[in-house]
Order: C-alpha cells, then sequence, then structure tokens
C-alpha cells in the first residue's frame, strides 16, 4: 500500500498525509529522551508538523525560502524539514559537528533566513558567524538547557513555534483552509532539499533534489528490499548526509516504516541493540569498530569462551555465506552452524542489536573483503549499494542471494549506468539532482553533453557477474614511474581490513614506489598496549612506540603478500611507511565530515612526511596546526619515524622461480 500511496505523491507533505490516512495509529517516529523511549504515531506526527508549518509561517518563512537544520537526528528536527517542505520551503541540513568556519560558508551561499537548530552549542556557533549572515533573521531550537538568558528577539523555542502554530489553526478555521491550498499547490518539480556534498575534492556544493524524484527513487528501492510499514531503521546518520535523507526520511515515508532517533551519538551503540530495527545501515568504519570491540573483549574473555568463540566463528566461514545464501550445506556443517547460532552468532547479534536485522547495507568506501564476510557469515543480511549525492543515493544495489564482496551490484531499478572510454561511472538515474545551487558552471562540468552524470569513479562491470566494480576515484588512479597500476584507495583498504589500522593515506602516483601514512586506532592498539605492558601517556606517544610499529610492519608486511598474488598491483606493493603522530580530523580539515580523506589537503600539510618517505630519511621533524573541541588552535610538534619494507616477488615470478 505504500508504494501505491508514493506513486499517487509527488512532494513529502502529500505522502505524510497519505500516510496518517493509511497507517494512522501505526509508529512513525521514536525518540530516546532521558532514558525513556517516546513514539509518534503518522496521525499525530502530521498534527504536529502541520502546526509547526503554520508556526513558521507566521515567524516569516515563505516558499521558496531556505531554513538551515542544524544538529543530530532528533524528531523536532525531522519535523523542521518536513513543515519546511510542506509551506514550499527549502531545508538545507547541516552537520552537527561543523565548525563555525563550515557553518558559515553553508548558510551563507544556501542564502538561508531561518535556522532550525537542536542545542546552544549550534545558536553559539551560529551567533559567532552572524557578521558573515547577513540574511539570517531568525532561529528556532529544540533543547532550552543554558538558552534561558540568551536575546529571544530573533530565537524561539520549537514548542514555542508549534503551539503558536495550533493555536492558530485552532482559532481560525480559514487558516487549516490556508494550509490545505499551500501543500496542493506545491508541485513535484519544485526544490525539495539541498544537500551539500562533502568536500573531498575541494569546496562543498549544494545539490538540489526535487520531491517527485526523490520519491521515484526511494520508491524503487523500497519495493527492492520489501520495506514495508512494519519496519524499523535507527536514525543516527548524519542529518546532512544524503544516506540520512534517503535511507530514513525518503523510504521511512514512502514505506510508511518507524524511524527511531538514539538519545544521543554516544548512546546509539545501545539504543540499537534496544530498538531493534528491522533495516539498518553502516558505513564500513562503523562494522570495523564494533569488530574491533567485540574482539578486544573476546582477547579479555576466559580461555574456554576464547577456544570455542573461535571454534564457531571458523564453522561460520565455512557454512555460514551458503546458509545465508540457501544453497546446500552438509548435515554436519548445518549441525555445527545451528549449534553456534545458539551459543555464539545468536547472542553476538543480539549484543550489537541486529537480533531482528532483514536487510542491511554498507556503503561509502570499499569494505574489506574478510569483514564482509564475517557479519554474512554469523547470518546478517550484509549488502553494499553504491551511489552519490547527486543521484540521491542508489545507483547499484546487491540483490539478495547476489552477494560479492569485490562489487557494488547491478544497476538499480530505471538506473541508466555507463562506463565511458576513460573508466568512469555516468548515470542518469529516477532521483537525478536538478543542478548545483547557484552555480551553473559547475552543474554543466557534473553533465555530459547527452546528459549523464559523472561520478569521478572509475569502474568497471564484472564478465561473470555482470555486477558494478568500483577501483577508486578516477583523478586518483595513477600510476608509478615504472608503468604499474596504482589505485591508492584499493591499497588503503586492504590496510584498514586490520582492526589496529584506523586510517591510511597511500602516495605512489608518478614515483618510484608505494608510501603510506598510517592513524593507528587508539581503543584497538591501547588494548593490546595494556596486555603487553607497554606504557604510554598519549596517542602520540603509542604511535611513536618501536613495538607499535613492528606490529603494524606484520600488517603491512601481510598487505605486501596479499598484492604480490595480484600480477597487475604485485609492483604496487609498500615499501615504506610511517605512522601519523595525530589522528586525522575533520575539524583539521583533513576528513570530510562523511570521514572521507581529503588527499590533497594531506599531502600539503604533511609534505615534510611525504618527503621523507621518499628521500630515504629514516625519520622526520614535523609541526601540525590542531583544532580543539572548544575551537581553539594549537600546534603539535613530533620525529615521525619511517620503517622500510621488503617487497614480495609477483606470483608469475614465484611460479617461474619453482
Amino acid at each position: 500500500m505504500a508504494t501505491n500511496a508514493a506513486a499517487q505523491a509527488d512532494t513529502f507533505p502529500k505522502l505524510l498525509i497519505r500516510n496518517a490516512e493509511l497507517f494512522g495509529s501505526r509508529p512513525a517516529m521514536r525518540h530516546k529522551d532521558l532514558g525513556i523511549w517516546q513514539t509518534w504515531t503518522w496521525r499525530e506526527q502530521l498534527e504536529i508538523v502541520r502546526a509547526y508549518a503554520v508556526g513558521l509561517h507566521r515567524l516569516g518563512l515563505k516558499r521558496g525560502e531556505t531554513i538551515a537544520i542544524v544538529g543530530a537526528n532528533r524528531p523536532k528536527l525531522y519535523w523542521s524539514v518536513m513543515a519546511a517542505q510542506m509551506i514550499g520551503a527549502i531545508p538545507v541540513p547541516v552537520y552537527a559537528d561543523a565548525v563555525a568556519e563550515e557553518l558559515a560558508f553553508v548558510l551563507s551561499h544556501a542564502e538561508v533566513r531561518f535556522a532550525a537548530v537542536e542545542d546552544q552549542e549550534q545558536v553559539d556557533k551560529i551567533m559567532s558567524v552572524m557578521e558573515r549572515l547577513p540574511k539570517l533573521e531568525q532561529m528556532v531550537y529544540d533543547e532550552r538547557r543554558g538558552l534561558r538568558d540568551y536575546d529571544h528577539s530573533h530565537l524561539r523555542a520549537i514548542d514555542e513555534v508549534i503551539a503558536d502554530g495550533r493555536k492558530a489553526l485552532a482559532d481560525d478555521p480559514a487558516v487549516g483552509k490556508w494550509l490545505d491550498t499551500e501543500i496542493a499547490v506545491g508541485q513535484g518539480s519544485d526544490p525539495s532539499i539541498i544537500l551539500y556534498t562533502s568536500g573531498t575534492t575541494g569546496q562543498s556544493k549544494g545539490v538540489v533534489l526535487t520531491g517527485e524524484r526523490s520519491i521515484a527513487a526511494a520508491a524503487d528501492t523500497v519495493a527492492f528490499d520489501h520495506l514495508n510499514e512494519n519496519d524499523v531503521s535507527l536514525a543516527y546518520l548524519p542529518l546532512a548526509w544524503v544516506g540520512d535523507h534517503y535511507l530514513n526520511y525518503a523510504q521511512g515515508l514512502v514505506a510508511g516504516f518507524c524511524i527511531a532517533c538514539p538519545e544521543n551519538t554516544d548512546t546509539a551503540m545501545a539504543d540499537l541493540r534496544e530498538i531493534g530495527p528491522t533495516f539498518y545501515f553502516a558505513p564500513p568504519r562503523t562494522l570495523e569498530l564494533l569488530l574491533t570491540r567485540v574482539m578486544i573483549r573476546m582477547e579479555d574473555a576466559g580461555f574456554l569462551k576464547r577456544k570455542m568463540f573461535h571454534f564457531f566463528i571458523g564453522v561460520a566461514r565455512k557454512y555460514g555465506e551458503r546458509i545465508l545464501n540457501k544453497q546446500p550445506v552438509p548435515f554436519t556443517g548445518r549441525l555445527l552452524y545451528a549449534i553456534g547460532d545458539v551459543l555464539v552468532y545468536g547472542p553476538l547479534k543480539n549484543v550489537l542489536g541486529f537480533s531482528r536485522v532483514r536487510t542491511a547495507y554498507t556503503a561509502g568506501e570499499a569494505i574489506g573483503p574478510d569483514l564482509f564476510a564475517f557479519y554474512r557469515s554469523i547470518g546478517l543480511n550484509l549488502k553494499q549499494l553504491y551511489g552519490q549525492t547527486e543521484a540521491f543515493l542508489y545507483l547499484t544495489a546487491q540483490p539478495d542471494g547476489q552477494i560479492h564482496s569485490d562489487t557494488v551490484g547491478p544497476p538499480c531499478p530505471h538506473v541508466d549506468l555507463r562506463i565511458a572510454e576513460n573508466g568512469e561511472v555516468q548515470f542518469k538515474s529516477p532521483g537525478m539532482f536538478t543542478g548545483y545551487f547557484h552555480d551553473e558552471a559547475k552543474t554543466q562540468e557534473a553533465l555530459t553533453s547527452d546528459g549523464y552524470v559523472k561520478t569521478g569513479d572509475a569502474g568497471f562491470f564484472d564478465e561473470k557477474t555482470g555486477h558494478l566494480k568500483i577501483i577508486d576515484r578516477a583523478k586518483d588512479v595513477g600510476k608509478l614511474t615504472d608503468g604499474t597500476l596504482f589505485p591508492p584507495k584499493y591499497i588503503e583498504n586492504k590496510l584498514k581490513f586490520f582492526p589496529n589500522i584506523r586510517e591510511a593515506v597511500a602516495y605512489g602516483d608518478g614515483r618510484d614506489y608505494v608510501a603510506v601514512m598510517l592513524n593507528i586506532d587508539l581503543t584497538a592498539v591501547g588494548s593490546w598496549a595494556e596486555r603487553n605492558k607497554v606504557v604510554y601517556a598519549s596517542y602520540q606517544e603509542l604511535a611513536g612506540h618501536s613495538q607499535v610499529y613492528d606490529m603494524i610492519e606484520k600488517h603491512v608486511a601481510e598487505v605486501n603478500r596479499d598484492l604480490a598474488k595480484d600480477k597487475v598491483m604485485a609492483g604496487a606493493q609498500i615499501k615504506r611507511f610511517l605512522i601519523l603522530h595525530k589522528e586525522l580530523d575533520a575539524d583539521d580539515g583533513e576528513l570530510t565530515r562523511t570521514q572521507k580523506v581529503r588527499r590533497g589537503f594531506i599531502a600539503e600539510r604533511y609534505a615534510p612526511l611525504i618527503t621523507a618517505l621518499y628521500d630515504g630519511s629514516t625519520e622526520a621533524d614535523i609541526a601540525t596546526e590542531v583544532t580543539f573541541e572548544d575551537g581553539r588552535k594549537g600546534v603539535i610538534k613530533a620525529r615521525v619515524k619511517i620503517r622500510d619494507m621488503k617487497t614480495k616477488p609477483a606470483a608469475g615470478a614465484m611460479e617461474q622461480a619453482a
């Protein structure tokens, strides 16, 4: 029924009304507040959003104007998006952890007059850059704490705005009729939202998406994964990321399922266990973190528990994938797996919050095949998708039963995907953007002459499966001086499979060999240090410890052994590496807000270290500016060690030698 509703509704407000009629008493939104789960039905949500929309209009928000949404996943911020769309305004979500400079850029570029924010922190950030935001007139906020003594001439609580709208609707029937007209005149071709890109390769761009295209795209994938009003999703992804707006907001409205908001980002994993979602998304980094925590806890467990865990994980690796795909498995294998499910897999999924998950996705970065296989082997239906903000996410997705760790699936329904002569993936899709906000030049640059969107990613279709394989960003794929192919992300992802390695940045294009800069994972390596009586006082001290270098060297050697097996990649083995003295940080501009490496920026900032990696130095001095949580700046100085690696003979060379 939900998909039929979506087909008849070309804007999200119309879809919200339809859902209130179809699923009136079913839960639409949940939020854990002060340890208690609060629930709103579709009918209650519609009533709140109508009142909120009237309240915003009475404050002065008009059709076609933009309103910033700044904060974490909270019902009132989702309702801010809905209410703005209801009166034809355009929401512009901004990352909650964006520093004031980033916030100022988006709010200024999007020409916002209004901002709906979470709490005092976001109010303070915006106030600190008000001189750069001459068009901003009003802020409304969710959390009252700390704001009582602020000047409220241009600041109001969202609850007050909703109450004002409720009173207006109750006092004058004409207000309700006016709102109904506003919803009815809204067209599917109107801008529905502006989502800013992560800015991996430069300044963020505002991607303009329409309601009808967004709903069409979401309807296709809701049908693809059989999502319905009985499903539940945990909304913990950043509001400003296309993934949240698609996976939770758009699909939730199309399918009619319930969105559950965690109490805060720190409790998200605990709340995941409590809510027991049936539909789940996690980037590879989150899945790596969860597995790292599991492995650390198992190292601290008793001897018998450790033995039992590792034995049944071995059983899962042997039979789990085949059982999940409903393939033939010997009776003994099925019996052992069933015992393992009772003793290990079931309890493990329960601890992680995955007991009820029917469909789970990962995307954003390539996932290590072993990590991917681990989750699938214990019975989690984890799949991969590939998408972009400009496509309104999905371009490809893996159908149930057609799962390959090295592909991202075939094109989604109604998606036209092609590979250009230079290897770049290009597309046309139902959710395709209409352009970049106030940037016609960039819009034309992103399109081909026949209307396809350039993804900037290099890939190809696998001959055996017909599924898409993504190699790297097209502009990042290079060659060593001897002509060996150099895809940095491919190498980096192999390194990041190891729980001890949190981040990796590889260099080699136009050079004689590959060298990498690494970040260790403080949780994993810290646990190892405790077990091995390695004393340290800071991340910097642990990262520079000789025993840590010895451990990381073994991981790099294993990656080299793996690369040596591939004739094409054997020449791209890592010859030198170093461990950075600080963690790469989005606040320092080294990562995007979606945790993607800003390769060019890092190359400039750490130029002395890159020089040392290629001039034979065994160590190098570096001074790096850092941004603290309160916005203050500081400098970290260090002498970073560099270690050489032995490379392995290529597979063909070994065969000839034999």
